[in-house]
């Protein structure tokens, strides 16, 4: 009879398999209808789940969180357009009674449904003041006092002299490109300045401005800029309100124009020198790419021995 062999392999399953902590503090719950999203980037689930897990009134804005983490500020306005569009996310602009324009962020951890959302910026409503006894009888009227004496006129104060106001600093004019006509960097310079709203919609140009702007975008092109960098300067901490972006373009490529760079002064080759030759004629040393006589010899007419 034959014998059993119990030497089979047990074989695992290569999938991922989890090794779970219960949470008891500091932990945020976040559906797997976000974790597990079919067309959201990984970039913007990630950026999702850190905004869920932050306490209500903590600020968050592009710079804020380029800051925080490595990505750049292009890459996480791309990521909180795709949570709006998502409904993971709203951010709409409202004006406080102060006139102050604030951006009001919300974040939702279930797109769809409806939940109270709370408002840090209201103030509590005030203490109610408390009533006075009422008095059993009026104390009788102080007698009125008598009337101080008039003081004699004061000595009249001059006027300060008038201050005439500053006129304002012209504004610098639009750089343009030192070399000739390019189309190639001209359609590169358009392209830019027409996708400024991608990364911020206050940047929204016209077909105008941007034609009219688009010699000042080549120059930092001619001058060695890359379009990320051209991109970052002109989108890096916008004032609120952006009343006039045109304006605000045209003033930031003419006041923060990068500068011509040199060229780059590099060290010549290592040239090796010939290998040493004995004279033919005097057996002397020299170096020579062949064998041969030295200069000389060559020179005095010395034959080879």
């Amino acid at each position: 009879m034959a014998s059993e062999h119990f030497n089979a392999r047990t074989v695992f399953p290569s999938g991922i398999r989890h090794a779970n902590v219960p949470q008891t503090s500091h932990f945020t719950v976040i559906g797997n209808h976000l974790t597990q999203h079919e067309t959201l980037s990984l970039a913007a689930i990630g950026l999702a789940s850190h905004i869920q897990s932050l306490p209500t009134g903590t600020r968050i804005g592009i710079k804020l969180l380029a800051d925080r983490f490595p990505e750049g500020e292009v890459r996480i306005a791309e990521a909180l357009r795709e949570l709006e569009g998502a409904g993971y996310l709203s951010r709409k602009r409202e004006k406080l009674p102060s006139g102050q324009i604030i951006t009001r962020t919300v974040s939702y951890n279930q797109p769809g449904a409806v939940a109270p959302v709370p408002d840090p910026e209201d103030p509590p409503p005030p203490p109610a003041r408390p009533r006075r006894p009422k008095l059993a009888e009026a104390p009788a009227p102080a007698p009125a006092p008598a009337p101080a004496p008039t003081p004699p006129p004061a000595a009249p104060v001059p006027a300060p002299p008038a201050v005439l106001p500053r006129a304002a600093a012209p504004a610098p004019p639009l750089p343009a490109p030192r070399g000739d006509a390019h189309p190639a960097r001209r359609a590169a310079a358009v392209a830019l300045l027409a996708g400024l709203r991608r990364v911020n919609h206050r940047l929204l140009l016209g077909e105008r401005d941007i034609h009219r702007l688009a010699g000042g975008v080549e120059a930092w092109l001619e001058r060695g800029a890359s379009p990320d960098a051209v991109t970052a300067a002109l989108t890096h901490d916008l004032p609120v309100p952006t009343l006039n972006p045109a304006g605000l373009i045209a003033y930031r490529l003419a006041a923060q124009l990068p500068p011509i760079l040199g060229p780059v002064h590099r060290s010549p080759a290592f040239v090796r020198p010939d290998p040493v030759q004995n004279c033919q004629a005097c057996d002397r040393g020299f170096h020579g790419p062949t064998p041969g006589r030295c200069k000389f010899c060559v020179e005095q007419g010395r034959p080879a021995a």
